[in-house]
């Protein structure tokens, strides 16, 4: 087993575990924060737009199972990648998509992924999610750990943004890397 960590920012934290927690080859997912300067922030400050962070999703998994291009493939599918300034309800520079990387073939991997979708015609606006080296990635309050299961009503309703986007963009499309809808 060899076990790697990707670090991925797509709006709400709470959304982002569930789609990656139930991949097999997943060893954990925690919430978190990460891309800012202040060490070890909390939900308020980083809500309050004082630490340069974002809210993310720290993954543990075995890339004998799951590749990292997986985990690439599938978190295009979660986060809106041409809206720089939030995602779906949530607004602001805390919910910015970005794919933080650890090291070059992370990045290259990254970026040809982001290259294709570019190129695919899926999208009528720009990618502009950004690849940016990974920081110290600082993990939730433990109440926000494993939302989705500790608030499953309140889960579904944050995530039917996200399952209209997917369904949009997602379903009735051919994919241009694949050729499956």
């Amino acid at each position: 087993m060899t076990k790697q960590t990707a670090i991925f920012a797509g709006g709400c934290f709470w959304c982002m575990v569930e789609p990656f927690e139930t991949l097999p080859g997943i060893e954990k997912v925690r919430s978190g924060y990460t891309g800012g300067a202040m060490v070890d922030p909390t939900y308020d400050e980083v809500a309050a737009h004082i630490t340069g962070h974002t809210e993310a999703v720290k993954i543990w998994f075995d890339d004998d199972i799951v590749s990292y291009e997986s985990l690439v493939e599938l978190y295009w599918q979660l986060a809106d990648p041409t809206d720089a300034m939030g995602q779906f309800a949530d607004r602001g520079d805390t919910y910015r998509p970005v794919i933080f990387v650890k090291d070059d073939a992370q990045r290259q991997i990254a970026e040809a992924s982001k290259q294709a979708l570019a190129s695919s015609g899926r999208f009528d606006q720009p990618i502009v999610t950004t690849i940016e080296d990974a920081k110290p990635f600082y993990d939730a309050e433990e109440e926000h750990q494993q939302f989705y299961k500790k608030n499953p009503l309140r889960e579904m309703m944050m995530m039917m943004p996200r399952k209209r986007y997917q369904h949009k963009y997602w379903s009735d499309k051919e994919d241009a890397n694949n050729g499956k809808a």
